[in-house]
């Protein structure tokens, strides 16, 4: 019979079908899935469990709230938070809230095991015959689309995480959204982007694996000059345009290298271009539309803490990388 109940938080089925198939093969423990913050928060006042495994990034309530909320109503709980999100105030955020441990997102089985058996979760006496329940390894169903924003999730907090270092703030994470769009209404939301609505974009080129596609990083104008304050760039010697270009190839680097690390490929990426000096939306849709009939778009809304400072990171996947990808991330899928 189980000794331990476990709640798994995730707004993904493929998080939460990681974490399950991470868990130390011969403890014995009930696992209860949710996908919200207030599910999680239902269901812990309803009947806490041993130890709540959760997520930060999430719709309505985060887990930033649910720490919060399981603080302020002083119910006693604990919590490993499990997040792609590494920045390290974000660390500091959840331990100050009452978190008991943070893991990195995909979480590594033995350094979970080793959590587990420092919070005193693990019975070091149990045999190896004792197995979990069969009720505690249902998985849920993965999706392209769950399995791939889940990969992007990962990438985007470590790109985050060095965005943060290099301009010493907090940036604050969104859900990134996922979807394939016809060319026609690639060509109309790009477009938009660059009809008069004071944004700047910078595109850079990527391939690897058999895949490629263009990143776009789109700004609004109004905020680049606090951006080249906060980056404090130096206007005298350099243009904003080139601020904004060194920070797309970091940023832009950054998240490609974190998807590639959990693909197992490489990407190699052109030389970033301000749309509009070195070439326009209308150029890039007519290049690449016989590649773009349907186009897997990704969309990584990041704004900075405390600074009115927002930008747009899109990924633009060709038609024919996306039996690519969808071979690479099987294995996560099955």
């Amino acid at each position: 019979m189980p000794k331990a109940s476990l709640l798994v938080c995730d707004d993904s089925n493929m998080a939460r079908k990681q974490l399950i198939r991470a868990l130390p093969a011969q403890w014995p423990v009930l696992v209860t899935q949710v996908s919200s913050g207030q599910e999680a928060l239902d269901q812990l006042r309803a009947a806490p469990s041993d130890l709540l495994l959760l997520d930060l990034t999430m719709p309505v309530l985060d887990g930033y709230g649910v720490l919060a909320a399981l603080k302020a109503e002083g119910l006693a709980q604990k919590v490993i938070v499990v997040s792609g999100d590494v920045q390290e105030e974000a660390i500091r955020r959840v331990k100050e809230l009452g978190a008991s441990a943070f893991l990195k997102k995909p979480v590594d089985p033995e350094l979970l095991r080793q959590t587990l058996d420092t919070l005193g979760m693990l019975d070091a006496t149990a045999g190896t015959s004792l197995t979990v329940p069969a009720q505690a390894l249902r998985e849920p169903t993965v999706s392209f689309r769950d399995a791939f924003r889940e990969v992007v999730n990962v990438a985007m907090g470590q790109a985050a995480a060095l965005l943060a270092r290099v301009l010493g703030v907090f940036v604050q994470l969104p859900i990134p959204n996922v979807n394939i769009l016809e060319v026609s209404e690639l060509h109309m939301a790009l477009a938009d982007a660059q009809r008069g609505n004071g944004l700047t974009a910078v595109c850079q080129g990527y391939i690897g694996g058999g895949m490629c596609g263009e990143a776009l990083l789109i700004f609004h104008d109004s905020e680049v000059a606090d951006m080249a304050r906060l980056m404090k760039w130096q206007q005298q010697d350099h243009s904003s345009m080139e601020m904004l270009l060194d920070m797309s190839s970091v940023l832009i680097g950054a998240c490609l290298s974190g998807i590639a690390a959990q693909l197992d490929v490489s990407f190699s990426q052109g030389h970033p271009q301000v749309l509009g000096e070195h070439a326009s939306i209308d150029e890039l849709i007519r290049i690449n539309s016989q590649r773009w009939r349907k186009t897997l778009a990704v969309e990584v809304s990041y704004s900075i803490e405390g600074h009115n400072i927002h930008f747009d990171l899109l990924l633009l996947f060709t038609e024919d990388s996306v039996p690519l990808l969808t071979g690479k991330l099987a294995y996560l899928m099955e």
